[in-house]
């Protein structure tokens, strides 16, 4: 079966800026890809470019076989959320479902019944007949998400959708489109610079850096094995190199502290800490003067030989324990990558 997106060597350029280099990415339905990288990535673009809303410089975009350069937005079965919800102030909740669905010729009654069914799907029904300006910015979002559904679109694109709320109204949504994207039928292409959203919400990952993709892959395995220097460190991953322009990742929670320094261990001084919850983001400079990031897991104090993060003061000399076989190595280091970066 054609997958419900197909992008092939997509390429989108903004006078002599490269903003997409030849992306290319498959989306079959009921699967969600989660696009990650910086700001100025190519994020948006990518996600403006399959809309039909940017011109292409090359390549193809295609939806279940079919070519979709000759249609515009409006006529390529899309539902499309922004962080903005820009929802129409004259206009009730349901009449904001609707719209989209009137202007697409849908009869009245049909219209209604779709939109209300929309908004059953993201717990807003009992909203229906509510003025939009009294909505909570949560429950605008649910609403501009509703009506991205009542199309009943093959592809759902989703650009920073809840970036503007706060983290536990974030968090509490994500799970919400999470169980929805697991019961449509519909694909969702996500666009966000969180990695904590990314790896909840989807089935595969991209990351993309200047316009071009890096790696593909599910959560779990881009976690475990990226595939450049650029993916690891961006993914909170230690990169180090040395004169030979060697380089080598390890995880942050792959790092042992210790208060006694041991004959195979470097010396290194505290120099930052963070309370995060479930564990402290401990930052070292080694006597190589290497910066490095140890994650310490609050229940897993014996991983500082008696000191827990807390205990850590700044300028505390430790010793440093790296297990070998945690350690990613790559061929060379690009001459754009920045060790101290984080």
């Amino acid at each position: 079966m054609d997958p419900v997106l197909s992008v092939q060597g997509v390429t989108v350029r903004f006078g002599d800026h490269l903003a997409l280099n030849q992306a290319d990415l498959s989306l079959a339905a009921n699967e969600t890809l989660a696009v990650l990288g910086p700001s100025g990535g190519g994020k948006s673009t990518l996600l403006r470019a399959i809309a039909g809303l940017e011109p292409l410089a090359a390549g193809r975009i295609e939806s279940l076989g079919v070519d979709l350069a000759p249609f515009p937005t409006h006529r390529r079965g899309l539902g499309l959320m922004f962080q903005d919800a820009t929802l129409f102030p004259h206009r009730d909740v349901l009449g904001n479902v609707m719209f989209g669905l009137i202007m697409k010729g849908e009869k009245r009654e049909n219209s209604i019944r779709r939109a209300q069914a929309a908004l059953e799907l993201v717990g807003m029904e009992k909203f229906a007949d509510r003025s939009v300006s009294d909505l909570s910015g949560g429950e605008a979002q649910r609403v501009a998400l509703a009506r991205a559904l009542a199309p009943e679109p093959k592809l759902l694109m989703l650009d920073e959708p809840f970036g503007a709320l706060d983290r536990p109204r974030r968090e509490e949504l994500n799970e919400e489109l999470r169980s929805l994207c697991q019961r449509l039928p519909t694909a969702v292409l996500l666009v966000t610079h969180d990695h904590t959203e990314a790896f909840a919400l989807g089935d595969r990952v991209m990351v993309l850096r200047e316009g071009k993709v890096e790696q593909t892959a599910t959560p779990t395995d881009l976690w475990r094995n990226p595939a450049s220097p650029f993916v690891a460190e961006f993914l909170g991953w230690n990169v180090t190199h040395d004169a030979q322009g060697r380089v080598a990742a390890i995880r942050p929670d792959s790092i042992t502290l210790t208060c006694e320094l041991a004959t195979d261990q470097e010396r290194a001084t505290v120099v930052a800490r963070t309370f995060r919850k479930n564990h402290w983001r401990i930052r070292v400079e080694t006597v190589s003067q290497q910066i490095l990031e140890v994650e310490i897991a609050n229940s897993n104090s014996e991983r500082t030989l008696g000191v827990d993060g807390e205990g850590l003061a700044i300028g505390q000399s430790v010793g440093v324990a790296i297990d070998p076989g945690a350690a990613i190595s790559f061929p060379e280091l690009p001459s754009s990558h920045n060790s101290n970066k984080h």
